[in-house]
């Protein structure tokens, strides 16, 4: 008796179970949206958990499988997510219907992870528009322009470095990963810039600054399963206790800030960078340019702050609000920017045509200004912003950008054959699949072609509006796309002035990105051969 009434119960269970993935995986079928066969609790996520393909092959291989379609749809385990194909889509959701979507898709409890869950890139709603009002005068280009110098100084410092260790090396060359070089150098602008720290990565490989930068920034695999939990299994996480950051990094990190702050209060100490834009920001004395003064661009790739970010705001934040914004800023420079520049270096070494055209421009500009560097020779180099521009086509740091939905918002149909308007409802996500538009032959014709051509004078006119978004779009783009490509663009001017890159036996050919990580970062690593200019030298 006891083992029939077993059976029966189970076999409840099992039908139980059975009906509800039927139901919850029929979100998109009711509608006539495509989409591929999820796996029951995984949904369409087998394959990077796998580790058989990064996320940007993923959303590719979904973007391209149906291109016909307006949208198209996707599990993230057992939660149904919009991808957007079409331009026109894309523009009403970033901007004209911005408010539907006005917020990320959060995954840290701000309260057990307040560095990021109380960051600019995770704050929702009236905090975030107050908080971007708060940081947005902090990136204008007179900003920038007074970070030049150290991000000069940082460089003329690796340069140092580099031909020390090319020297001692048994040949006239070394072999180089430029991720690891990248990295070192972002970490050392982003702690003379953000935190008034002078620090020698390159010399010094263990100083403590890059090491818990290197334990923060990096999103491992380890890593990736912890927000794809903290995501969307919150109740789980939170009784198990899991943290996005070790304990060791948040506490230097804070100690790091509060203690910088304190000090400069005390002593009136003045240094025009991060820090005390913070400091100024908290007190309501940072405002924008005057209406008639020029924000200058730092190329092609520069987004333009939104009407959200210029309102006067007079909300007091916290010590902890005020740390969160200091580690998102070390984060983004600490991967996202290295990211660009190491794609950036492997590029140029594949291309030996396209890197001697940028040496001939660095140099010719180096002799009209006798080796002075600034914000404003930066912007006048076409070629150099042709082929930052081009890199960040083709190796976009971030892969798609996410909307939560806080309202029900009407996608209307997914295709002209279908007979349903799709609703997004409120607490959904859309995902904007950046890679895959940039990578779309529609926009960019031969797309796996690295050609900074596109980006000419006379080319750049061709590109469709909404189709180039490596910093994002709309009111919440990415704020530091100046402080981003001006760093970018130094680091390039510096290094190809005093060394010529080319492949190596390790140089990853053909390019491919490894999927042990949610960075975008190549698989054995972006080794290249480095060798010292002679006319340099």
């Amino acid at each position: 008796m006891q083992v029939m009434l077993l059976a029966i119960w189970s076999a409840v269970i099992l039908a139980a179970v059975v009906l509800y993935f039927r139901q919850l995986y029929s979100r998109f079928s009711r509608y006539g949206v495509k989409y591929f066969k999820p796996i029951p609790i995984v949904g369409n996520m087998a394959r990077i958990l796998l580790r058989m393909s990064h996320f940007s092959d993923d959303t590719q291989r979904l973007y391209n499988a149906f291109p016909e379609e307006r949208f198209v749809g996707r599990f993230e385990f057992l939660n149904p997510m919009v991808m957007i194909r079409d331009i026109e889509l894309i523009k009403k959701i970033t901007v004209k219907d911005f408010e539907y979507f006005l917020d990320h898709h959060s995954f840290v409890n701000e309260n057990a992870d307040p560095f990021f869950g109380r960051n600019l890139f995770s704050l929702k709603g009236d905090e975030w528009k107050d908080m971007r009002s708060t940081l947005s005068p902090a990136f204008t280009s007179s900003k920038m322009r007074s970070m030049v110098p150290f991000m000069v100084e940082v460089g003329e410092q690796m340069i140092k470095s580099l031909k020390k260790e090319i020297q001692s090396s048994s040949g006239e060359y070394i072999d180089v990963d430029g991720k690891d070089l990248t990295t070192r150098y972002a970490n050392d602008v982003i702690a003379s810039c953000a935190f008034g720290l002078k620090v020698d990565s390159i010399s010094d490989k263990s100083n403590l600054f890059y090491k818990m930068g290197k334990i923060t920034a990096t999103f491992n695999f380890k890593q990736l399963l912890k927000i794809f939990a903290m995501t969307y299994f919150p109740t789980v996480t939170k009784i198990l206790r899991l943290y996005l950051f070790e304990k060791s990094a948040k506490d230097f990190f804070w100690n790091l800030v509060i203690n910088t702050m304190n000090e400069r209060e005390a002593k009136q100490i003045v240094r025009p960078d991060m820090i005390h834009l913070l400091m100024e920001a908290n007190k309501g004395r940072l405002t924008h340019e005057d209406k008639g003064a020029i924000d200058m661009d730092a190329g092609f790739a520069t987004v333009e702050e939104s009407s959200v970010g210029k309102k006067n705001i007079y909300r007091v934040w916290t010590e902890n609000d005020i740390v969160a914004q200091a580690v998102l800023f070390f984060i983004a420079g600490f991967d996202t920017i290295s990211s660009a520049m190491s794609f950036a270096l492997h590029e140029i070494a594949m291309h030996p045509e396209v890197q001697q055209r940028l040496y001939e421009e660095i140099k010719e500009d180096n002799e009209k200004n006798r080796g002075s560097l600034n914000y404003n020779s930066i912007q006048n180099l076409n070629y150099l912003d042709m082929v930052v521009s081009e890199v960040l086509r083709m190796w976009p740091p971030a892969v798609a950008l996410d909307r939560l939905c806080t309202k029900d918002y009407n996608l209307e149909k997914p295709h002209k054959q279908a007979t349903q308007d799709y609703i997004v409802h409120k607490g959904e996500s859309v995902m904007i699949p950046v890679w895959a538009i940039h990578h779309d032959p529609k926009y960019y014709p031969d797309p796996e072609k690295f050609d900074p051509e596109r980006f000419s004078e006379e080319n750049k006119h061709l590109i469709k509006p909404f189709t180039y978004l490596p910093f994002g779009l709309g009111p919440r783009n990415c704020i530091g796309s100046r402080f981003a490509l001006c760093e970018v663009k130094i680091m390039l001017y510096q290094l190809l002035l005093h060394m010529e890159l080319s492949p190596c036996e390790k140089t990853c050919i053909p390019a491919k990105l490894s999927t042990g990580t949610f960075n975008v970062t190549m698989q054995g690593g972006h080794w290249f051969k480095m060798r010292c200019r002679k006319s340099i030298e």
